[in-house]
């Protein structure tokens, strides 16, 4: 039976961590770190678990699954399931939110230190606008620019990033076992690592993109679904120890950080800030070019998935063109938000698409133990999609909470379903669900 061999698991590792690790992952290590206080490791481990474990998982259940791709595997539960849930995925890490981040990451790490003074907010609109202009063209041109950027840029800019840890390391700027946990983080530091770690979107990432690295396995002649899974999982982690290390240091720098800045509006403004503190001006536009050329690249291949994916969902639409510039377009506008905003409206996304993601993976993943039945899998994810709404409704910015009069809801449902006052309030009405699904699916005999 035919299975990778060394060269080629570390192939397919490299094409992992160029797929899952963008620029945006490093802004939510460095707040955690800085709010974590001496709690800071607690946090990290639960971060890691999102971070870098359920993207791996994911990987992983589309390769046992043998489907071609998320809506496959989404459709096992209802055909407009399926469509549903695949919309909502790529439009999550597409133009809704991911795409947008990646415009608004750059300009707060880089260019609003360099134009510290001016209208913010007027270059903000002309860097976004510049920044989808090239993403859009290259995107209306798929070729070797994605393989170049990934090949030349990842390493650069991991080499700028490792030169900024080492010195951090070296010269810290504080002890975090020294400072004091922010709310949040006293109690329940693992817990909110774990939620944390939603805002990489990586776990979403591997459903929507994993089904390209199982295709490069199964190129590569291997064709047993299980030997497939044991090869993604061997290449995972490789990957996934890279990801692990460098979420760890980051993280920690971040706490460092706070003992000279204290605690920053967000993780892009703390990153900017910690480099400016060790390399000054010249550091600032190494890492402003760095994150920006990471950014781009990530932004081209979510705007080419997102396109490609929509056109072949939707064959009667003008098609791949159409999509890539519609996407752009709404891309623009939402990085114009800012990055705050754009962070405050996606964990309410993230805290409901999460947790069917999840249970989707695990489903897929211990299928085998109940023959993948349906109605096993429905009623998991109904039970599952109710608590999530839930969480949903909770994770809304104050503000538009007490627009929606949401609080009634959400108090009661917080008062009858456990954890839910954790983040986690999806999970015992899933196990009840799959229960409730075992026992339908045995009274039909199915």
């Amino acid at each position: 039976m035919k299975k990778l061999s060394f060269k080629e698991t570390i192939f397919v590792a490299s094409m992992l961590f160029g797929m899952f690790f963008g620029a945006g992952n490093l802004i939510f290590p460095v707040s955690m770190g800085q709010m974590a206080g001496d709690h800071i490791w607690l946090a990290a481990l639960g971060f890691l678990v999102t971070g870098v474990g359920l993207p791996l998982l994911g990987v992983a259940a589309l390769g046992i699954s043998r489907e071609t791709g998320l809506l496959g595997l989404a459709s096992r539960i209802g055909k407009n399931y399926g469509v549903f849930f695949t919309c909502a995925l790529y439009l999550t890490i597409g133009p809704f939110f991911a795409i947008p981040r990646c415009a608004s990451v750059s300009y707060t790490v880089g260019i609003e230190r360099i134009l510290e003074g001016q209208d913010q907010t007027l270059w903000l609109a002309v860097f976004s606008f510049l920044f989808f202009a090239i993403v859009l063209f290259f995107s209306l041109r798929p070729g070797e620019i994605l393989t170049w950027i990934g090949k030349v840029l990842n390493p650069s800019f991991l080499v700028i990033l490792g030169l900024l840890v080492v010195v951090a390391l070296i010269s810290p700027m504080g002890d975090p076992m020294t400072m004091a946990p922010e709310e949040g983080y006293e109690s329940g530091a693992l817990f909110t690592g774990f939620l944390e770690g939603y805002n990489t979107m990586d776990a979403l990432a591997a459903l929507a993109f994993g089904i390209v690295v199982i295709e490069v396995i199964r190129g590569l002649g291997v064709e047993q679904p299980g030997q497939i899974a044991k090869d993604t999982v061997k290449a995972g982690i490789f990957s996934s120890i890279l990801m692990a290390v460098i979420y760890v240091l980051v993280t920690l720098v971040g706490g460092q950080s706070r003992g000279e800045f204290g605690i920053s509006s967000n993780g892009g403004e703390g990153l900017a800030l910690i480099a400016d503190h060790y390399f000054g001006g010249a550091g600032m536009f190494i890492l402003a070019l760095m994150v920006t050329l990471a950014c781009l690249k990530t932004a081209i291949g979510l705007i080419t998935s997102c396109s490609e994916t929509f056109s072949e969902m939707f064959p009667k639409s003008p098609g791949y063109r159409f999509w890539a510039v519609l996407f752009s377009v709404v891309s623009f506008l939402i990085a114009n938000l800012g990055l705050n905003a754009i962070v405050a409206y996606s964990v309410p996304v993230l805290m409901f698409l999460y947790p069917l993601a999840i249970v989707l993976v695990l489903l897929t993943l211990f299928g085998s133990w109940f023959d993948n039945n349906r109605h096993v899998l429905r009623w998991t994810i109904a039970f599952t999609a109710v608590a999530a709404l839930a969480d949903f409704l909770r994770a809304l910015p104050e503000g538009t909470q007490d627009a929606l009069h949401t609080a009634p809801v959400t108090d009661m449902l917080g008062n009858v379903i456990p954890l839910s006052e954790l983040g986690f309030g999806w999970i015992v009405p899933a196990a009840v669900g799959f229960v409730i699904g075992l026992i339908a699916s045995r009274r039909r005999g199915a």
